[in-house]
């Protein structure tokens, strides 16, 4: 952590020369106050978190609450036994593959990847991957000029994280509307689910009317837009991680219509899938799509 928090006072200073915002790294564990972003850091003892109780209660609630969870290394155990990583994908070190699938079967591990980007939860693999999740966070914060700068201080090459968050969506969390937010998380964890603005008003309880409004003020998307948005990152990881065919993907998405899907797809990132999948695919297992699409038959 006290890397992370080197990384970040770089960062922080090189955006503050120009006026920009900064970022404040806390070393309290946990934190008085719900933080934007929590990261668990590595952890070389041996301990996995199961019996970290207080610690998995607050991981829980701060996620309800609308705050980004991260993890590198052995941290993302303690994601994992929060019940957070259930149908997600992760990583973490090469290493603890077996220990790690044997303790949370549901979760999809890709030890082979670096960096995983999920949106709400981040998780990164090896010991030294707090150098990449930190560069990814300012990117993701700061922006593209800032973490070329603080990369070039520190004499690391981040160009793949560049590509990898290209054109990608953002879903804003932070807003504090406690019937908009668990929406999110559903549409987060089953994209190929009916999230019409019917569905989802029954589901939060609200007219179709209301619910348009209020998701429009809490995310700045109509939910129709933001479902569609949200679909194509999703379908944007799985061509990264999978060899599944565009028709899987699609369908695990909740694409039918695989011509439609291609060029909203196109429309979306102005790429084909299969254009996409050149440029950014990393060797994985197969399936991935497949998991999901089982999973969406089984609901």
């Amino acid at each position: 952590m006290l890397g992370l928090h080197d990384l970040f006072t770089l960062a922080s200073g090189i955006s503050r020369k120009r006026s920009g915002p900064e970022l404040t790294l806390s070393m309290n564990t946990p934190p008085a106050q719900t933080p934007d972003i929590a990261i668990l850091p590595p952890n070389m003892s041996g301990a996995r978190g199961d019996a970290d109780e207080a610690l998995l209660d607050w991981l829980r609630a701060a996620h309800g609450q609308g705050a980004v969870l991260a993890s590198v290394c052995a941290g993302a155990f303690w994601l994992g036994h929060a019940g957070l990583l259930d149908g997600r994908p992760a990583t973490t070190h090469w290493m603890l593959e077996d220990e790690f699938c044997a303790a949370f079967p549901k979760a999809q591990l890709y030890p082979e990847r670096l960096l995983i980007d999920d949106h709400d939860i981040v998780t990164a693999g090896g010991l030294m991957a707090w150098v990449d999740l930190g560069l990814f966070f300012v990117e993701r914060l700061l922006g593209p000029d800032i973490v070329t700068q603080t990369a070039r201080h520190m004499l690391v090459d981040p160009r793949g994280r560049e590509q990898r968050n290209w054109r990608s969506f953002r879903p804003r969390l932070s807003h504090g509307d406690d019937r908009i937010l668990p929406l999110q998380h559903a549409i987060e964890s089953a994209p190929a689910a009916d999230h019409s603005v019917v569905a989802l008003a029954a589901r939060a309880r609200l007219s179709p009317r209301s619910l348009h409004r209020r998701f429009r003020a809490a995310t700045g998307l109509t939910p129709n837009a933001y479902v569609q948005a949200l679909r194509i990152e999703k379908a944007r990881g799985l061509f990264e991680r999978s060899r599944d065919s565009v028709a899987t993907i699609a369908r695990a998405v909740g694409y039918e219509d695989t011509p439609a899907f291609t060029r909203l797809f196109r429309s979306s990132t102005g790429l084909t899938p299969s254009e996409y999948r050149a440029r950014f695919s990393v060797s994985s297992p197969p399936a991935t799509a497949e998991r999901l699409d089982r999973a969406r038959v089984s609901r």
